[in-house]
């Protein structure tokens, strides 16, 4: 993973953000009133995010970016389905973002609702039926369960967009689309890349 980091400058200067958010020492690029201005003409982001619609993981804050750096996913557990994949590839054919970053996190309500079993009203089910391939993966692992599901869910999540998005699977080959799974560590506020 350092080789990729060295050679990518978006995802170091995610890393670099991340770094300045746990040390306090926020810069928040990005977020004057000129640079909205500049966004009324178009947005370019360098990276997206593909993270949890946890309250406690914005990914502008957790990095350190501003307004039109990140083009942010959120879906509670990071999962996929049409749409996701759709809004991401909207990203990487339409406005050339050549990063993913599919992040998951510690403390995940919907993979734990997965893991407990619980049972849901709704359309709640629809998240634990979406992390059941990751809860099978990592049930039998040593360690916290919920922190082995979330890990098998940002890696299956990884490969699955790595064969399913457009053009997504020559992009990776050719070196013109970086996929990269990572871990949001709530209390430290250190992001892992994986």
């Amino acid at each position: 993973m350092k080789d990729i980091v060295a050679n990518n400058e978006h995802l170091r200067r995610l890393i670099e953000g991340n770094k300045r958010y746990m040390a306090s020492h926020l810069e928040h690029p990005d977020q004057t009133s000129e640079r909205r201005f500049e966004l009324k003409h178009g947005q370019h982001p360098f990276a997206i995010i593909l993270g949890c619609s946890d309250s406690r993981v914005p990914p502008e804050v957790l990095f350190d970016q501003g307004l039109g750096d990140l083009y942010v996913v959120r879906v509670a557990g990071n999962v996929l389905d049409q749409m996701i994949v759709a809004s991401i590839e909207y990203a990487v054919l339409h406005l050339g973002v050549s990063l993913i970053m599919v992040m998951g996190h510690s403390q995940c309500g919907a993979v734990a609702a997965t893991c407990n079993h619980e049972q849901l009203e709704g359309h709640l089910p629809s998240l634990t039926f979406a992390l059941n391939a990751a809860f099978n993966k990592a049930k039998d692992q040593p360690g916290n369960l919920v922190e082995n599901v979330t890990l098998a869910n940002v890696e299956l999540v990884v490969d699955e967009l790595k064969q399913t998005g457009a053009h997504f699977p020559e992009m990776v080959k050719d070196n013109q689309l970086t996929i990269v799974p990572a871990y949001y560590h709530i209390g430290t506020g250190k992001v892992d890349l994986l």
